[in-house]
């Protein structure tokens, strides 16, 4: 049971980049689809990368451990630079807010950014006797959850601040980047 708790608090301390990374996609409105694709996608991400993590080993850890958070961070502080400044450069269109849909690809990158320091976690988690399917399980429902908590918030705050969503979505993203870089979230 300790264990299982432990495992529980570990996968909602990583889950809360999930949760702010959903944050800043929900800005922009979501319809149905796009609330079940970004769960699934963070989900999967957050469930496997400490399976991976595990699988791998210590060999590795030290290397992830070490760079991992950086990488995961600058991803997304270039995906928030390039939303702002796509919103600032496109002409913007008099139209009501209408819910967006995330790309297939950007939706990878942005889960795999978020979830690249997790591989640290299965590393961590490889001292100690847990069960690795059962860690999938917990990381995978846990992210699923935090996002779309995440997805709702944001986009009941997009409502209130829907000219400049995009911009704020972008920057929502480039805190998150930093917050894992420095070592705040993941």
């Amino acid at each position: 049971m300790h264990a299982l708790l432990s495992l529980l608090l570990v996968s909602v301390s990583v889950g809360l980049s999930n949760f702010a990374g959903a944050i800043g996609i929900g800005l922009s409105g979501v319809d149905a689809r796009t609330r079940v694709r970004v769960g699934l996608a963070f989900g999967f991400f957050e469930a496997f990368m400490p399976v991976i993590g595990l699988i791998l080993g210590h060999s590795v850890a030290g290397f992830f451990g070490q760079y991992g958070k950086y990488v995961g961070g600058a991803i997304l502080i270039l995906t928030g630079l390039y939303t702002i400044l796509s919103e600032r450069l496109v002409v913007r269109k008099e139209a009501p807010r209408q819910s967006s849909t995330v790309s297939t690809q950007s939706l990878v990158i942005t889960a795999l950014a978020l979830s690249i320091d997790n591989l640290a976690v299965g590393f961590a988690l490889a001292v100690y006797p847990v069960d690795l399917w059962l860690a999938a399980i917990v990381f995978g429902v846990v992210s699923i959850v935090m996002s779309l908590l995440g997805l709702e918030l944001g986009h009941h705050l997009g409502k209130r601040v829907e000219e400049w969503s995009e911009e704020i979505g972008g920057a929502v993203l480039i805190m998150v980047g930093v917050a894992i870089a420095v070592g705040v979230l993941g």
